[in-house]
C-alpha cells in the first residue's frame, strides 16, 4: 500500500514518514487481511475471492477465529481488515469485531457497502471500527454494471452516508480497469461533495475473476493519467489545508512514479521526498501483508489465493508465518529477492522492491520475472539492452503458444 497523502503532507511540513519496520521474529507482525467469508450478495467482475451468493463450507467458526486473532496478538500482530466476500454476511461479524476491538486490534470493515442500513447502523457505530472501506466502480451506470446488480451504487452511496452521519471514518475503494479509468475524476469529485475521509485506488491484480478480466487492464499510459490526477488532487489537498488520505495498491512503482511527478511539480522537495521513498522500500508481500481467507488457508497477501503457504487449522499463523522453507516465502522475505528481467536491473528497485510478484506469476508462471503492471520506460527506471518488452495479454499467450512461439 501506497500512502500518498502522508508523503506529501510530511513534505509540506518538513517532517518525515516513518514506514512499518519488518518483522523480526515476534513483537511486529504484519498487516492481516481476513476474509471471514466468500459469500457475497454481488458478483464484482473484478473479484479475487470470486465470491459468489451461496454459502462456501469449511469456513472457520466462531471459535476458531477468536482462536486465531490470540495466536495474532502475541505475534504482534495488531491491524486486521475484516473482509469477505461480503463480511457483514456473516451472523457472527459484530462478534468477532467487537472481539478484536477488545484485544486492542485497529479494525478495519471491507464491505461493498449495500448491507449497511438503517437497522445495523447503530451496531456498526457500536463496535468502533476504526475505518469502514466501501467499494465503488464508477458512478452508477458503470458501477451497477460491475456489480452486476442494478441499485447497487445508490445502496452503497446510503451505507457511506450512514457511517459518515454517525462519525465513522469512510473511504472509497476503486479497482482501476480500461473499462472504468474514465470515472476516476467524478469519484473524486464525489469524495468531496460528500466530505468522504479517504480515497484508496486500486490497480488491477491478476486474481479471482480479476484475473478472468486482465484483457480490460490498463494500457500504462492510461495508468500514467489516473496517477497524475491523484498527484495533483492529492498536493492541492496540502495546499489547502485539507486532510484527507489518499492511498494506492498493487503498484509499487506508483512511488516512482510520485518521485518522477516531484521532479516536474514540486523540486524542491525531491531529496527529501527520495530519502523517504527509500526507507518505504516498496512491495511488503509475505512481509507487512498478510492474509488469512474464509478456509484459514494463509497467503502471502490477498492476491495469491492459488498459493496456499499453510493453514491455521494445522498449526498457528505465527509459525507459519515464520517459516521460510517455501521457496515463495523466503524469496519475498529476502534482503534482496531473486528477480529477474526489468525488475532486476531497474535503478530504482530499493524504492519500489520489485512491485508485485502476482502479475508475473500469473502471466509467466515465474514469480521473479519481470512486473508486467510496471508503467515506466526503461529511460525512467534506468534499464538498458534489454530484450524488447511486449505486453502478454491471455489473447496473445493463446495465439503464440498455438504457434509454437515463446513469449
Amino acid at each position: 500500500m501506497f500512502r500518498i497523502s502522508r508523503y506529501m503532507h510530511a513534505l509540506a511540513s518538513g517532517h518525515s514518514v516513518t514506514p512499518k519496520p519488518k518483522p523480526v521474529m515476534m513483537g511486529s507482525g504484519p498487516v492481516v487481511i481476513w476474509n471471514l467469508i466468500r459469500r457475497c450478495n454481488l458478483t464484482c467482475k473484478h473479484c479475487y475471492a470470486t465470491s459468489a451468493n451461496v454459502d462456501f463450507p469449511g469456513e472457520l467458526s466462531t471459535e476458531e477465529v477468536f482462536e486465531v486473532m490470540r495466536d495474532l496478538k502475541s505475534f504482534g500482530v495488531s491491524v486486521l481488515i475484516l473482509s469477505g466476500g461480503e463480511p457483514l454476511l456473516r451472523a457472527d461479524i459484530f462478534d468477532i469485531s467487537r472481539h478484536a476491538k477488545e484485544m486492542g486490534f485497529y479494525v478495519g470493515l471491507s464491505t461493498n457497502g449495500t448491507l449497511i442500513t438503517e437497522d445495523n447502523i447503530a451496531d456498526i457505530v457500536d463496535i468502533g471500527y476504526d475505518y469502514v472501506g466501501v467499494s465503488l466502480d464508477g458512478m452508477r451506470e458503470t458501477h451497477d454494471c460491475f456489480r452486476r446488480k442494478q441499485g447497487a451504487f445508490d445502496e452503497s452511496i446510503r451505507g457511506i452516508r450512514l457511517c459518515h452521519d454517525a462519525g465513522i471514518k469512510v473511504g472509497l475503494r476503486f479497482t482501476l480497469t480500461q473499462d472504468n479509468a474514465a470515472e476516476l475524476p467524478d469519484l473524486l469529485q464525489l469524495m468531496r461533495d460528500e466530505d468522504i475521509d479517504k480515497f484508496y485506488l486500486s490497480h488491477l491484480n491478476y486474481a479471482g475473476r480479476g484475473n478472468r478480466n486482465r484483457d480490460s487492464d490498463l494500457h500504462h499510459q492510461m495508468t500514467r493519467e489516473a496517477m497524475d490526477l491523484m498527484f495533483k488532487t492529492c498536493w492541492q489537498d496540502v495546499e489547502d489545508g485539507i486532510k484527507r488520505e489518499f492511498v494506492t495498491g498493487n503498484n509499487d512503482a506508483d512511488g516512482v512514479y510520485l518521485l518522477r511527478w516531484a521532479e516536474q511539480h514540486i523540486p524542491e522537495h525531491v531529496p527529501a521526498l527520495r530519502k523517504q521513498l527509500l526507507r518505504w522500500g516498496g512491495n511488503s508481500s509475505g512481509v507487512n501483508i498478510a492474509n488469512i481467507d474464509n478456509l484459514g488457508t494463509v497467503h502471502p497477501d490477498t492476491m495469491w489465493w492459488d498459493y496456499s503457504i499453510g493453514s491455521v487449522k494445522q498449526r498457528p499463523f505465527s509459525e507459519i508465518w515464520q517459516d521460510t522453507s517455501d521457496p515463495l516465502m523466503a524469496g519475498l522475505k529476502a534482503e534482496k529477492r531473486p528477480l529477474e528481467g526489468r525488475c532486476a536491473s531497474c535503478q530504482h528497485l530499493a524504492i519500489c522492491g520489485g512491485n508485485s510478484r502476482t502479475r508475473a506469476w500469473q502471466l509467466t508462471g515465474n514469480p521473479w520475472a519481470e512486473d508486467p503492471g510496471c508503467y515506466l520506460n526503461d529511460d525512467e527506471i534506468g534499464v538498458v539492452d534489454m530484450p524488447q518488452r511486449v505486453e502478454v495479454t491471455p489473447y496473445r499467450r493463446r495465439q503464440e503458444i498455438s504457434k509454437g512461439l515463446p513469449l
